[in-house]
């Protein structure tokens, strides 16, 4: 073994064409192993770079006869590949502490069958359809994390897969003439494909149509059912079909939906139901003296002051309205209701015995690390699925985070629109890895992020073909150019070199303190600007002004092995997020030994070239008005009829739009100040995902002017704006023909 250099506390180590990063503790140390002759050897997993074929192996650790090798212990985590191995060693021993090679293993402080376990899960994806790029995100980013986590020697279990059950599936399999199990495996077959392609890790994908899992779920209920945490009772509420959700009048916004704005029907059913109210107060303190629990903290405090404080409805967790369910197994006219099916995968999937006959796997890694959710399912898996768990006396997950959305540049992703954005499709124009970066990157830790082919040509061009691709490029390039392709370490070292160590030094923390708070984004932020601060130190040291003077060999040669040293470390931190980018990267600068010729990591896009080929794939819905088009209706639910009366009873008029501003603390109101007539009335809607303030000012609408007063998120509402709705629940604002005085009466 040969220890090639150490900056700060990032050492490289040349062993058979292994890379070994040490990556230090804490104080960024690293430890000297003295092993007896013949070395030492340990047993670990090795994880390949496909989850379809991770296995146990033993792995050689490094050591040298009767010598000392620099390595970090207790940890060893690798991806194997053709030839060229990438270790990171995670170090947990005091400074001065070493650990000695004693009967062919290593003894230490903790050894490898501690390793600390993380257990994370994604919400499992609903098989009404084919995911889009907003969905996919959510598996990336737990990807990232999982793959950070193992890389930190945790030993981790990541679970994803699919929610099967429900009435909008039955519905949908209905119309496309097969059976609900046959639309569900050709949609989860779907997603799991999708999945796969995204070069995600995922240990276990778990579908609610699995046997084990629907007999768990039966017992579940059953269970809860015996200790009185479920009885019987009828619901009379209205229900959303596509949420699958009950709400009663005083939660809809606008009269619909509160979570996807679309409309909702009146349904009355005999179900069981869950005493929520029973188990509040505990969850309140739970959430109070646990203050990691919901993250973002904004989530927290929507989910106390809207649900929890002012009381919580019993759930109903039955439906007897379609069959496409589990059935309650003592009184099967019932199906369970999705959310006590869905959530309870969690526990399921990893061998939870509701007899008490878990697994190994559950008592290890139960209560999950982290729950990876959309925030638009927030609430059933910080309350309804905590209060579960308290029923079966589970622990709570450690943390739950609800990610914000991933939105279409021109507004929300609809199929009417033609502007949906799916996975497939974006890799076979940027690649699996430019997609990773981009919906990893861009995606604040809070707010929603915007996707558009725009804004990906321009961050592929930008951070990924010139920032990364072309420093590769010029450093494999000029190594081959000056020296054969081989460079080492002469110890030509000048001052400039000292803030470009600094930073290799500093990143590794930095990333790492920025993983710790699932700021994603900014882990990636802190890598570019390694290797941004690689760019800029060829630019200071000018290799190709050095390669003119002999004298100056050595200082050539040092200065393109620093390079080669920079982009290493920035190319393994990378390995979480562009895993097949960082291969290339370290296959192609070897330590010191490039490749004979650069590999072009990403090719530049044009724009303009881009755009045609979006057009021609999706070519813009035809205008309805056109004498070819296929003419599109939506049938609706008809209401009861009314009387001449009961309509002369509401007054409608134009009004025009003065001033509009988003409703705080709300993520679907809009409030307008409406001019109607002589008068301005105060209207709150629920239209902020179609409309931005500044786009509704100056607005000629039409307005139901004599709507009883209501207070809508707070916000005192003394009318409505009239809007249609398309069938992807899409809004558009109703606006007269002609121009149309503020006032004037519609009739």
């Amino acid at each position: 073994m040969e220890v090639v250099t150490r900056i700060g506390s990032v050492f490289l180590i040349l062993i058979k064409r292994a890379v070994f990063y040490d990556i230090g503790n804490s104080t960024g140390i690293s430890y000297i192993i003295k092993n007896p002759p013949g070395g030492c050897t340990r047993r670990d997993k090795v994880y390949s770079r496909k989850a379809a074929s991770r296995r146990r192996q033993s792995v050689q650790a490094p050591h040298s006869e009767g010598g000392e090798a620099h390595v970090g212990l207790p940890t060893l985590f690798c991806y194997k590949n053709t030839g060229l191995t990438a270790f990171w060693y995670r170090s947990t021993v005091k400074s001065g502490r070493p650990f000695h090679g004693q009967g062919g293993a290593l003894k230490g402080e903790r050894i490898m069958s501690e390793k600390q376990k993380y257990y994370i899960t994604t919400a499992i994806a609903y098989t009404s359809g084919k995911p889009h790029i907003g969905n996919t995100y959510e598996i990336v980013l737990a990807d990232a994390i999982a793959r950070y986590k193992r890389s930190q020697g945790y030993d981790v279990f990541f679970q994803t897969g699919t929610d099967e059950h429900g009435q909008k599936i039955e519905l949908k399999a209905d119309e496309a003439g097969i059976t609900p199990k046959e639309f569900v495996d050709n949609v989860a077959g779907d997603i799991r494909r999708i999945w796969d392609l995204m070069d995600t890790s995922y240990d276990k994908f778990i579908r609610t149509t699995d046997e084990e899992h629907e007999k768990q779920v039966q017992k579940i209920f059953k269970k809860l059912y015996d200790q009185g945490d479920i009885y019987k009772g009828h619901y009379e509420g209205m229900y959303c079909t596509p949420c699958e959700s009950f709400f009663t009048e005083s939660q809809l916004v606008d009269g619909k939906c509160p979570d996807c704005g679309r409309e909702v029907q009146p349904a009355q059913e005999e179900a069981y139901f869950f005493k929520m109210s029973k188990y509040a107060d505990r969850l309140i303190e739970h959430i109070n003296t646990h203050p990691e629990f919901i993250q973002p903290v904004s989530r927290k405090n929507e989910m106390m002051n809207n649900f929890l404080l002012p009381g919580l409805q019993d759930l109903c967790v039955s439906r007897t309205s379609f069959k496409w369910g589990i059935p309650v197994e003592f009184d099967p006219k019932h199906v369970v209701y999705v959310w006590l099916d869905a959530l309870t995968n969690y526990i399921t999937g990893i061998g939870y015995d509701c007899d008490g006959n878990h697994t190994e796997q559950f008592k290890k890694d139960w209560p999950a690390d982290l729950h990876l959710i959309g925030k638009d399912i927030i609430r059933f898996h910080t309350i309804y699925w905590p209060i579960f768990l308290m029923a079966l006396d589970l622990p709570l997950p450690k943390q739950i985070f609800g990610h914000p959305w991933l939105l279409q540049g021109d507004g929300k992703m609809s199929k009417s629109k033609g502007n949906v954005l799916y996975a497939d499709e974006l890799v076979d124009f940027f690649g699996v890895d430019a997609v990773r970066y981009f919906v990893l990157h861009e995606m604040p830790f809070e707010n929603d992020g915007i996707i558009s082919w725009e804004l990906m040509v321009e961050r592929l061009n930008s951070d990924l073909a010139n920032t990364l691709g072309n420093l590769v490029n010029r450093t494999v390039s000029m190594t081959n150019k000056y020296f054969g392709g081989t460079v080492c370490d002469k110890g030509a070292a000048e001052e400039v070199d000292a803030d470009l160590k600094a930073v290799m030094e500093g990143t590794p923390k930095a990333v790492e303190s920025k993983m710790e708070g699932l700021r994603v984004a900014d882990a990636i932020t802190e890598i570019f600007n390694l290797f941004k601060r690689c760019n800029k130190y060829i630019d200071e040291t000018m290799p190709w002004v050095l390669a003119k003077d002999e004298a100056k060999k050595d200082r050539l040669e040092t200065v393109l092995w620093n390079l080669i040293q920079g982009i290493s470390a920035g190319a393994v931190l990378l390995e979480s997020f562009m895993p097949s980018t960082s291969k290339k990267i370290l296959e192609q600068l070897n330590e010191g030994h490039v490749t004979d010729k650069p590999e072009i990591l990403f090719q530049r896009l044009d724009l303009e070239e881009v755009l045609k080929k979006v057009e021609e794939l999706h070519p813009p819905v035809a205008e309805t008005g056109s004498k070819d088009a296929e003419e599109i209706v939506i049938d609706i639910e008809a209401k009861p009829e009314i009387t001449f009366e009961d309509f002369g009873k509401m007054q409608f008029q134009v009004g025009e739009i003065i001033a509009c501003e988003e409703v705080k603390k709300s993520k679907k109101l809009l409030c307008s100040q409406v001019k109607v007539g002589s008068q301005v009335k105060q209207i709150v809607s629920g239209i902020k995902a179609y409309y931005k303030p500044e786009e509704m000012v100056g607005k000629k609408v039409m307005v139901l002017v004599n709507l009883k007063p209501a207070k809508l998120a707070g916000v005192l509402s003394e009318g409505m704006l009239l809007c249609a709705e398309d069938a992807d629940g899409c809004l558009a604002l109703m606006t007269p023909e002609k121009d149309m005085p503020a006032g004037a009466e519609i009739c």
